[in-house]
């Protein structure tokens, strides 16, 4: 069978790759990596009009055919077949930005340049429109000797004119792995993009001048950070906000769940197997996907309409303080999702000291896996009331969090840049992509993809690590009278440990909930949903949430303790395991685990003898 032909989406950055990319595959993705890299790889298939199939990839974005960056090389090494593991391309789609020929046109000189058969995709021809240029795609494609097809992404405007020039230029088979690439002089190559604009563009005498006075704004060094400041706690309130009624609606479907298994099975290990184990653990994770959609809800947001690339623009001159450039902000804002991602999104920075101190001072951006811990212990600890006008006081908590989790990065590069990762400030260059209004159809796709992340996290590792922990809490049975959970072998481990961490606070319980917490943040809490549910089979207490059964059981300093251990305590194995791949070496995965547990370890004790000290108990 043979398979359908390759077609490789490239072009710079913001120049609206990924809304093209959706808007040509819709739902039919799939994400990945690139053989011997961690550079995602995200593919998808579409039909051309004449019904022939096609795979599509979207390529990193970048400037040249010179990388600068590891995921620049794979642009590179894709387009011109020497990419492992990938086959060459039948043809390439180049995206520009309409209303940024003088700047984007010189890479796709350099790609037309290649031989490869190519079709030039003129997007965001409306932007260009509302700003008062006139481009002229015809004069375009004869200048450039390739079809070129005006699109509007985010519309889905010119997506089937697109499919028909593909259609013509892609042949029966896709053609051999090219050599290498011709040499070309890029001073000529940008004299010669911005000759071709300026014949095929039309300027008005005003132009961008409603976005040059957002970025008056925006930018602005200090009207623009309290607006990133204000958006971050928005968004953080909301998480808590929003999400009250949904979560209600899944705690009580799972505890009716619980409630129905336990009335329908006799009393025995296959009972306590569903009930306590899978349903306990799984489900006291699995109540906060809400959250964790609003929190992605915003990200994707802001990536769309423009504004995260000023964010990093803005932070510049605030993390060059700490020896850092503000390209480090993209991957550190991807953190907040995942760390896996962010520490792969550091691909794009060039210099491999700025790269290194990004990828240690990763995992203390709170990700989307130490929410559900977050919200337990807020939800049972600090009681739900507003603050002021419009402010609760746990959507603050939340915000604090985040906001020292931030701190402590910034504080842990200043210390690293002077110490293990020394070496010279990177310098900051970025494009500002144009304003535009998000499309529905995107920002949907993205949340899909994030509910399924989850969901299948849910339902292997956390489902995995849920049902070990039943066993190691149910086996040896406890004689009669005894606790079950402290008699077990999880109980044992945990009363081992458990000295260690009385010092800042922690009980049996915490003690055996940080074990399996290694393998996944939020396992914390279905450890904790474990406990409580093996602990007790009265129907009133099975249908409770874990924040109902954690509420009043921990003394406050105890619980702040708790969750000053997530902000800095070490991610996942995962996460290790990419620093691993990443680094190339064992030196920094070890580095990175050892100096956050020293930090998770102190800043829980100075929380839990400060508010001891305090009078909170």
């Amino acid at each position: 069978m043979n398979q359908a032909p390759l077609v490789a989406l490239v072009g710079n950055p913001n120049a609206g790759k990924s809304a093209l990319f959706n808007a040509l595959t819709g739902a039919r993705q799939k994400v990945g990596n690139y053989p011997g890299v961690t550079v995602e790889r995200k593919s998808g298939r579409f039909s051309l009009d004449d019904g022939r199939p096609v795979e599509l990839v979207d390529l990193p974005g970048t400037y040249s055919l010179d990388p600068a960056s590891p995921d620049e090389a794979v642009t590179r090494d894709v387009v011109t077949g020497h990419q492992t593991g990938e086959r060459p391309p039948a043809a390439i789609v180049v995206v520009v930005d309409a209303g940024n020929l003088d700047n984007h046109l010189r890479f796709a000189l350099q790609l037309i340049g290649l031989g490869l058969p190519t079709v030039v995709a003129l997007n965001m021809i409306d932007m260009a429109e509302r700003d008062g240029l006139t481009v002229d795609a015809e004069a375009l494609a004869r200048e450039l000797g390739v079809p070129v097809v005006p699109t509007v992404a985010v519309r889905r405007r010119g997506i089937e004119d697109l499919r028909v020039a593909l259609g013509g230029i892609i042949g029966a088979t896709p053609p051999a792995p090219r050599g290498d690439t011709p040499p070309a002089d890029l001073v000529a190559l940008q004299r010669r993009a911005r000759a071709i604009a300026a014949v095929t563009t039309t300027k008005p005498e005003v132009h961008r001048s409603l976005e040059e006075k957002i970025d008056r704004v925006l930018l602005h060094p200090v009207a623009g950070l309290a607006i990133l400041l204000a958006l971050l706690f928005v968004m953080f309130q909301a998480v808590f906000a929003w999400s009250e009624a949904p979560i209600g609606w899944i705690e009580d479907g799972f505890g009716a769940l619980q409630v129905a298994v336990a009335d329908t099975l006799a009393p025995g290990i296959l009972r306590s197997l569903i009930v306590d184990g899978l349903i306990a653990g799984v489900g006291s994770v699995v109540v906060f996907l809400p959250q964790i959609l609003i929190l992605f809800l915003f990200i994707l947001l802001l990536e769309a309409s423009g504004y995260m690339v000023r964010a990093a623009f803005l932070m510049d001159k605030l993390m060059a303080g700490v020896g850092l450039s503000g390209r480090a902000f993209i991957p550190l804002l991807s953190s907040f999702a995942c760390a896996i991602p962010g520490i792969m999104a550091t691909r794009t920075i060039d210099d491999p000291k700025d790269r290194l101190t990004t990828i240690l001072i990763a995992p203390l951006m709170t990700c989307s896996a130490r929410l559900p811990v977050y919200a337990v212990i807020i939800g049972a600890f600090i009681p739900a009331r507003d603050v002021g006008y419009g402010i609760g006081l746990q959507g603050l908590v939340l915000f604090g969090l985040y906001l020292t989790g931030i701190v402590g990065a910034m504080l842990a590069a200043f210390l690293l840049r002077r110490t293990v990762t020394r070496g010279a400030a990177g310098t900051f260059m970025m494009e500002l992509p144009r304003y535009q209004w998000p499309d529905p159809r995107d920002i949907l796709i993205g949340l899909v993809q994030r509910a399924w992340l989850f969901l299948r996290r849910a339902g292997t590792l956390i489902l995995t690590a849920s049902m070990l922990l039943w066993l190691l809490l149910t086996f040896p049975q406890a004689p009669e009278g005894q606790s079950q959970v402290e008699y077990s072998a999880a109980g044992r481990v945990a009363s081992v440990i458990e000295p260690v961490v009385r010092p800042i606070g922690f009980n049996h319980e915490i003690a055996l909930a940080i074990i399996p917490a290694m393998a996944a943040r939020e396992v914390a809490v279905a450890a904790l949903g474990t406990v409580y549910s093996i602990e007790s089979d009265d129907e009133a207490v099975l249908e409770q949430s874990v924040t109902e059964r954690l509420s009043g059981r921990w003394p406050l300093p105890t619980a702040l303790a708790f969750l000053m251990w997530f902000v800095f305590a070490p991610q996942c194995l995962s996460t290790i395991a990419v620093i691993r791949r990443e680094t190339n070496s064992w030196r920094w995965p070890l580095f990175a685990l050892g100096y956050l547990f020293v930090l998770a370890y102190v800043a829980a004790g100075i929380t839990y003898w400060s508010a001891m000290a305090l009078g909170w108990a």
